[in-house]
């Protein structure tokens, strides 16, 4: 009060002042006179000083592009399962992918030797890149052999990871050397552990490491151990055997595990085929992936919702929960109504179950970046009568969940949709998904339809459930070595192919549908690599159902930022599948190792059966 008082007086003073100023003038002004001489030049100013570089003493940021400069069309006829993962050899540059779909399981060998560094004018369906099959042995030291899930390289040599085809037995990697002459030679089978899902060479080269998922069968008769196999390396040959690492230590700590928001849903205490069904921790731990930096081993535990970290100086082992997202954070489309719809909602959560993982080091720290992609149990056995036909009285007798006239006897599922749980009335979940949405106009119960879980989300086991978890975050995340989120890109990938794509964003991977996806897990962010561009550091993601790739610019994780999003594929509604689809497998290849000089990223498309080159340049 006081200052502006004073502020009053003192704007009265001078308005005054100048008033009275103004009646003591005499006479008009006189005649403006000539202008005075110029004046010296005063003395030059130093230079200044040079602008400051990024974060972390990089390069000022600026993006990337990215163009599509090569694509290779696998198996036309039946392409799905023609290219899955894939890998890159610098010295003869070499790309070489997994091929499931062929009638003898084949690694492909695709040369990139002569890779133009031109964008493609066709790139819905070029087919500039020729292919060669490598043909895996069927079985080895007496085991019949199932296709190949996964493949890596490193030097001269080539590991590949091949299941049995019998639950029951253990599977393998085989290993060839003679990459550096583009001759593959099959050396030697080493036995792993059981369902071989991904295999990589340890930075290093000095150790090959395999991610066991050891899945039941699928009535549960057969439940093996998940684990990671690790083989070493010795005088530039493999170990005969492999050394397996489990998770026993961990059976007394399933309680200690679900706090920390890992997830163990499972038949236990049915009786599934005359057989009551006990699961150990061991057993319902599923490593899905791996990545590796200097001696530590990071393993996605994806249908568990958790992290293993693996000292492989002591091969010690620690597990990690990733705990659940809240999405009443973002916003979300949960139902499919043709349409894009988001909302935020409240007691709506995601469980992360990360499929592909990567890592990389900043300030001398270590991060783990996953694709989000989520993932339900669903296992079904045989009940056949005597005319070869699946029964439904069999199932019953055989105590199975339910019955599926295609797949059989479901033993065990917990997948579900938010509208058959039960809420308490008047609740907000009641509200938002206590019935179907297609039986009114799609604004009442959005998330009825929503794929959730049943074993979480009712915390006193009344029959009531308090939350709703959903599978994926339709995110990435970078977590940091404590097990805590440094970034998660939220709702991007929904929000920004929402924009770019309207109505058919959350399409089908296997058909033109948009907003096919909404209700159940969204775009699967699926794939994904990290690479060195410039001095900065980026992470590709690929979407399994949109089929494009989202960029970010991860340099300083702590100010992470979206970069770009392209994509290789028509969605017009109801149109033919044409472009890529159905993005598995990643991998960053650098201008140094590049046949074009540039830095690449290879992409191995499930659904398509197609390997898509991208040419990434530094804007």
């Amino acid at each position: 009060m006081e200052l502006r008082k004073r502020f009053t007086q003192t704007a009265i003073a001078l308005v005054l002042s100048t008033s009275l100023s103004g009646c003591f003038l005499d006479g008009d002004d006189g005649a403006v006179g000539p202008a005075g001489p110029q004046g010296t030049a005063g003395t030059d100013g130093s230079d200044g000083s040079n602008g400051q570089n990024g974060s972390n003493g990089q390069n000022a940021y600026a993006g990337v592009s990215m163009a599509l400069v090569g694509r290779v069309q696998l198996n036309p006829a039946d392409p799905e399962g023609a290219a899955e993962i894939v890998q890159y050899h610098a010295a003869s540059q070499m790309i070489y992918a997994v091929n499931s779909a062929a009638s003898l399981p084949t690694v492909e060998m695709i040369d990139a030797s002569g890779l133009s560094a031109e964008a493609l004018s066709n790139p819905l369906t070029a087919d500039t890149l020729s292919a060669a099959a490598l043909v895996l042995p069927t079985s080895q030291n007496n085991i019949d052999l199932a296709g190949p899930t996964s493949v890596a390289v490193k030097g001269d040599w080539m590991a590949v990871a091949v299941p049995a085809k019998d639950k029951a037995n253990d599977g393998m990697v085989l290993f060839y050397n003679g990459l550096n002459d583009a001759s593959p030679t099959f050396v030697k089978a080493v036995s792993v552990g059981n369902l071989p899902d991904m295999v990589t060479f340890s930075p290093d080269g000095s150790k090959v490491l395999t991610a066991n998922e050891g899945e039941p069968s699928g009535d549960y008769g057969i439940d093996p151990e998940g684990s990671v196999s690790v083989i070493a390396m010795i005088d530039n040959m493999p170990a005969d055997t492999a050394l397996s690492i489990d998770f026993k230590a961990y059976n007394s700590k399933k309680a200690e595990l679900e706090a920390m928001g890992m997830h163990f849903p499972n038949p236990e205490g049915r009786t599934i085929n005359g057989k009551l069904i006990t699961t150990s921790v061991a057993q319902d731990l599923e490593p899905e992936y791996i990545t590796i930096i200097n001696d530590m081993a990071y393993v996605s535990l994806q249908e568990n919702n958790g992290l293993a970290i693996i000292n492989l100086a002591d091969n010690s082992v620690t597990i990690k929960g990733l705990g659940f997202k809240d999405w009443s954070k973002y916003q979300l489309d949960g139902m499919e109504d043709g349409t894009v719809s988001f909302g935020q909602y409240q007691d709506v959560y995601g469980m992360y179950m990360p499929d592909t993982i990567a890592s990389y080091t900043w300030k001398g720290a270590s991060f783990v970046l996953t694709a989000n992609e989520g993932d339900a149990r669903e296992y079904f056995f045989d009940t056949l009568n005597a005319d070869g036909e699946q029964d439904e009285d069999l199932c019953e007798a055989a105590g199975g969940q339910d019955f599926d006239s295609d797949y059989g006897c479901l033993s065990f599922t917990e997948e579900t949709q938010a509208r058959r749980l039960d809420f308490a009335p008047g609740s907000n979940l009641e509200t938002i998904a206590g019935g179907d949405p297609r039986s009114a106009d799609f604004t009442a119960h959005p998330l009825g339809r929503l794929t959730v879980s049943n074993v979480l989300g009712d915390s006193d086991k009344d029959g009531v459930y308090e939350g709703i978890y959903a599978y994926g975050a339709r995110s990435f995340t970078i977590w940091d070595s404590n097990g805590l989120v440094v970034f998660d890109s939220g709702d991007d990938f929904e929000r920004i192919t929402a924009s770019i794509h309207g109505n058919a964003f959350n399409n089908e991977n296997d058909e033109n549908a948009g907003d096919g996806r909404s209700a159940n897990k969204g775009p699967e962010p699926e794939a994904l690599t990290v690479g060195k561009i410039d001095e900065r550091t980026y992470a590709f993601i690929g979407l399994e159902r949109m089929g494009g790739i989202f960029v970010y610019d991860i340099t300083n994780p702590y100010d992470t930022r979206f970069v770009d999003y392209v994509i290789n594929r028509d969605v017009t509604e109801g149109g033919d599948l044409m472009g890529d689809n159905g993005p598995e497998g990643m991998v960053f290849v650098s201008a140094a190792d590049s046949p074009t000089g540039e830095a690449l990223v290879i992409v191995g498309n499930e659904i398509s059966g197609t390997v898509g080159i991208w040419q990434v340049v530094a804007n």
